[in-house]
């Protein structure tokens, strides 16, 4: 049952707000924590939020940031209010009491960098917040165009300049809401994921929290030039130029239409853009040398991060999900599989084919085709970051998802984005509506979902998961299963075949 308690009034440092109890929580949604990134301030570095006066109803989600309509048959969440206050954040609490001091995660949301938005249904955080007795923040950040694209007068990496803005919000405010500043850990999925091994490399992050769990880390980051080469075939399909000044004369809710026109012709234009060209993602966090200076390999293995905890981690079948949505597990040819090896295999050309068919002699051409981009995109990233991370001197835990998502006719496997409605116990919302479509809810899904907030809470508690640390001779992960254990890292052969690959930032071709 929800309630209205007039007396849920919490103040920020720029107003007061009133949340609504929710059974036994406390619930804050579309507070801000920057102005409307509109007008003078489009394509800006986030600003304080505007004061204001009285008290603040929050009780609705703030409106999703422009964005592109959906990535390979999955739509994007746009179901939200309208208007320009797109940076805010929800709050979930036990108890909104400034000597509570509970530690305190904040969700970032994934979407390829192009899509998403907290007020998702599939990203509600009252399950997570009740299994840790902890505080849960989730934030919206500015993605596509808006939050991405490397243009003319305008800092890069405006997204991740959000999320920075989103965890200074926390530090100064987070203690009215019950929260400990000093307690913060930051999770996040796929581009979420990413963003977390993104902010695990700023230097504008630094201080701002003391553990950090990435999962499915993608391996895409621009270089500067292919990002500023990309943002200038965006703006061409506008029939603009690569400036804040001429892209700011676009309504912002239409301009991702040329970001999703230039998306369909990607695939084309491998020669230019390589990797990244069959990705229909025009967007990444850009290593531009200033906000962000390297790429999270390089700067974990330098030690930018060895005080900070880390848990990273993969599905088993990462890649399995587009082929699904794309109609492609049974209509994969040799031709296909061959030239997807040559593609993104370690080193590329006949060499990285010839190395992954012999490594998987009994793989058929849609399980190479699957093997390799799970590799490449999110298997090797995800635990490149972890060794990244011993390098430097830090700490780090690993898992590896292998349960079975059961809709789809059981086709899915361990698919990326599995890993959301399990850890937030969303089944029937966004992706749950697919992983789970149906199929029963089990009791054994139920008890994995149970597993996941357990480990995620207690690593936000303690640092410690439940699992010992990696390290690089036995190499033990933790295996989230309807039996969960602890073994050796399993994708050895993958590891082996990409051993002394670093992830270097994707280069402009010619």
């Amino acid at each position: 049952m929800t309630t209205v308690d007039s007396q849920l009034v919490v103040r920020t440092a720029a107003g007061s707000v009133r949340g609504r109890r929710e059974e036994d929580l406390t619930v804050f949604r579309g507070v801000p924590f920057a102005a409307p990134p509109v007008g003078e301030a489009r394509f800006q570095a986030p600003r304080p939020p505007r004061p204001w006066d009285g008290v603040r109803d929050a009780y609705a989600f703030g409106p999703p940031p422009p964005q592109d309509a959906g990535i390979q048959g999955r739509m994007g969440v746009l179901d939200g209010p309208t208007g320009d206050d797109w940076l805010t954040v929800n709050v979930w609490t036990p108890e909104a009491d400034a000597a509570a001091r509970r530690p305190v995660m904040v969700w970032i949301y994934g979407g390829a960098y192009k899509l998403g938005h907290s007020g998702s249904p599939g990203y509600d955080a009252q399950h997570i917040a009740r299994t840790g007795d902890l505080v849960v923040v989730t934030l919206n950040y500015r993605v596509g165009i808006e939050g991405f694209a490397r243009i003319e007068g305008a800092p890069a990496n405006r997204g991740l300049l959000d999320q920075v803005a989103a965890l200074e919000w926390v530090r100064d405010n987070i203690a009215a809401f019950g929260g400990d500043p000093g307690q913060v850990t930051v999770f996040g999925e796929s581009a979420g994921g990413g963003s977390v091994a993104a902010l695990l490399a700023m230097p504008g992050a630094r201080g701002l929290f003391g553990r950090a769990v990435a999962q499915s880390v993608p391996g895409t980051f621009f270089s500067d030039e292919l990002a500023r080469d990309l943002a200038t075939a965006i703006a061409a399909e506008a029939g603009l130029r690569p400036t804040a000044a001429d892209l700011a004369a676009v309504d912002p809710r239409t301009l991702p239409e040329a970001g999703a026109a230039l998306g369909a012709k990607m695939g084309q234009r491998v020669d230019r853009w390589g990797r990244a060209a069959p990705t229909v993602t025009p967007f990444s966090p850009v290593v531009d040398g200033e906000i962000l200076p390297t790429t999270p390999w390089r700067a974990l293995a330098e030690g930018a991060a060895r005080d900070i905890d880390l848990l990273v981690g993969h599905n088993a079948q990462e890649w399995r999900l587009f082929m699904v949505l794309g109609g492609l597990r049974d209509k994969v040819t040799e031709e296909q599989a061959s030239g997807v090896l040559r593609l993104f295999g370690p080193g590329g050309g006949e060499a990285a084919e010839r190395a992954y068919r012999a490594a998987f002699p009994e793989a058929g051409p849609a399980d190479l085709f699957e093997r390799v981009q799970s590799d490449w995109l999110f298997h090797i990233p995800s635990l490149r970051l972890a060794e990244a991370q011993l390098a430097g001197g830090g700490r780090a835990h690993v898992y590896e998802l292998t349960w079975q998502a059961p809709g789809a006719g059981g086709t899915l496997g361990a698919c990326h984005g599995l890993d959301i409605p399990l850890l937030f116990g969303t089944y029937e919302a966004d992706l749950g509506n697919l992983l789970f479509a149906g199929a029963e809810v089990t009791d054994e899904a139920r008890a994995l979902s149970e597993t996941f907030r357990t480990s995620w809470t207690s690593f936000a508690r303690t640092g410690d998961p439940g699992w010992p640390a990696y390290d690089s001779a036995e190499r033990l992960v933790r295996l989230l299963d309807a039996q969960p254990r602890t073994a050796p890292y399993p994708e050895e052969t993958s590891r082996q075949l990409w051993e002394g690959y670093d992830f270097p930032p994707l280069p402009l071709l010619g």
